[in-house]
């Protein structure tokens, strides 16, 4: 018998990985420790030459305010993001699997000198000079305050997904790790965890269907 998934992104990505899971015959249960909610934002005054977003969450939660920029180069970091900006309404859209630093260097390299980021209350922030960055928090990601029941009920015989250092940051605040075995989606993830889990496994790369890989490994570890 091997160990249940706790999928702990929020909504709707938790179900997604959940499906993915299953799919591969894994048994998996979603307990977000985030819920999102969209923002009050509003455009510049003049346009960027092209868009920035680094979660799906922009283009979900974006609302209204998206409709404008809708025929400007969009980059976007992993190929979730970029199905929910087409979803969005999007329509060129250059998508790269690395980190906000990566994406940058691209629209850079592409010619770009402006981008707009469409980020969460809590994101990241390169570090480029290039291309002018400017940013609008169009949504947020309000963390529980007690680990959720469905977490509760299966710890610590499953393996936690970890898909962002936030979340590995609050997990391992919400939970005694001892006994508990994580998946992590970057060395980043597994990092902000910190230490004294049973078993960590990494992600060979930065997407889900990676990490549900090295989760697998984890779900058939019994000892």
């Amino acid at each position: 018998m091997t160990l249940p998934l706790l999928v702990l992104r929020p909504e709707p990505g938790a179900s997604a990985t959940v499906a993915a899971a299953g799919a591969l015959g894994m048994r998996a249960v979603a307990a977000p420790l985030f819920t999102m909610c969209a923002l009050d934002w509003s455009l510049p005054e003049q346009l960027p030459e092209a868009v920035l977003m680094t979660s799906a969450n922009a283009a979900r939660l974006g609302g209204a305010g998206l409709e404008p920029l809708h025929t400007l180069p969009l980059y976007t970091v992993g190929e979730a993001t970029a199905r929910a900006a087409r979803a969005a309404g999007f329509t060129q859209i250059i998508s790269g699997e690395g980190g906000i630093e990566e994406i940058a260097a691209r629209a850079a390299g592409d010619g770009i000198r402006s981008l707009l980021h469409l980020a969460g209350r809590e994101h990241l922030v390169s570090a480029a000079t290039a291309p002018a960055i400017e940013r609008r928090i169009v949504y947020a990601a309000d963390a529980v305050s007690t680990l959720p029941a469905p977490a509760a009920a299966l710890l610590p015989d499953a393996v936690a997904l970890l898909h962002s250092p936030r979340a590995a940051a609050l997990f391992a605040s919400l939970v005694e790790p001892g006994p508990i075995r994580i998946a992590a989606l970057s060395p980043a993830v597994a990092d902000a965890a910190g230490e004294g889990w049973r078993f960590v496994a990494v992600a060979d790369r930065p997407t889900d269907a990676s990490l549900l890989a090295a989760a697998a490994k984890l779900c058939n570890h019994r000892a």
